[in-house]
């Protein structure tokens, strides 16, 4: 009767856990969304950290043992894990989270891609063939994502769908305040000229009618020479460029320099959750992205 009492204390306490779908993501912001969604009934985890370059992972033996224990595997896509997720992917031997199998979500495959180009050469820098994946910084994008994530979840456990879909719906009404908020606040930054460092904010620039001139990298991962920096001097120079933004994993070195050359003020932005202190989920994120291009 010992025995039964202590497997039945053990069981009632640790089935739930065991039960819960173990959901691995590529980056923060798709564990914030799909933990929203999730709640409870999910175990979260993201490879990458919010300060990290999301272009260049190294795919370390810890990161393969988070994929090989997945139920589900979340990813950006439109290439941007293209340089570390697939030795991740394959090294994991878990058929679960292949491409193509129900443990696999690509959330590019659901939005719209700005800036596909017409012939993918090295010459034009490191582009993505797909688009422009950074994609998740318009913030429409982001009731799409927690869309598709909450579909993938009620497929793989149906149990708990009903609480999947309610989670939805409670996302969703925030996230409306939130963009009627966030709208109101950059009404004043509509048709202002910005320069950005690399073509990251270009979904939210777009989003919010914001005019973007050029990028301080003269192709996508290339660094910046001196002949591209006083090409962009003078063009602030001008006064037509109100504002410079950068972001948390690039050189400050030469943002800075172009700001005190011509008096513009820049602006370093958060891409990512826990990218910048404070930024700890994806409200925050785009509250500070708001609060930092309006100087408020």
């Amino acid at each position: 009767m010992k025995k039964i009492f202590i497997i039945s204390f053990i069981a009632f306490f640790y089935l739930p856990v065991l039960a819960q779908l173990k959901v691995v993501t590529a980056y923060p912001y798709i564990s914030d969304i799909a933990k929203k969604i999730g709640g409870n009934s999910i175990q979260v985890d993201a490879l990458a950290s919010g300060t990290w370059d999301p272009h260049y992972i190294v795919p370390k033996p810890s990161l393969i043992a988070k994929v090989r224990q997945a139920d589900l595997l979340i990813i950006n896509g439109a290439e941007l894990e293209i340089g570390w997720m697939p030795p991740l992917i394959r090294d994991s031997k878990n058929a679960k989270v292949q491409p193509g199998a129900s443990g696999f979500l690509d959330l590019s495959a659901h939005v719209d891609l700005i800036d596909k180009p017409e012939n993918v050469s090295r010459a034009h820098g490191d582009v993505h063939p797909s688009g422009n994946p950074h994609y998740s910084l318009n913030p429409d994008n982001i009731l799409i994502l927690a869309k598709a994530i909450c579909d993938k979840l009620c497929a793989l456990d149906n149990q708990n769908s009903s609480l999947y879909r309610a989670n939805l719906e409670q996302f969703a009404s925030a996230w409306d305040a939130k963009l009627k908020e966030w709208g109101d606040k950059l009404k004043s930054m509509q048709g202002i000229k910005v320069i950005q460092y690399h073509k990251l904010f270009d979904y939210f620039l777009n989003r919010f009618g914001i005019d973007l001139v050029m990028e301080i990298e003269p192709l996508p991962g290339i660094p910046p020479t001196s002949a591209h920096i006083k090409k962009i001097i003078d063009v602030v120079k001008t006064g037509s460029v109100s504002l410079i933004i950068t972001d948390v994993y690039h050189s400050q070195k030469p943002v800075k320099m172009i700001s005190e050359k011509t008096k513009a003020r820049y602006a370093v932005l958060p891409h990512d959750v826990n990218s910048v202190a404070g930024v700890t989920d994806i409200f925050s994120l785009f509250d500070e992205i708001v609060r930092r291009i309006t100087n408020d």
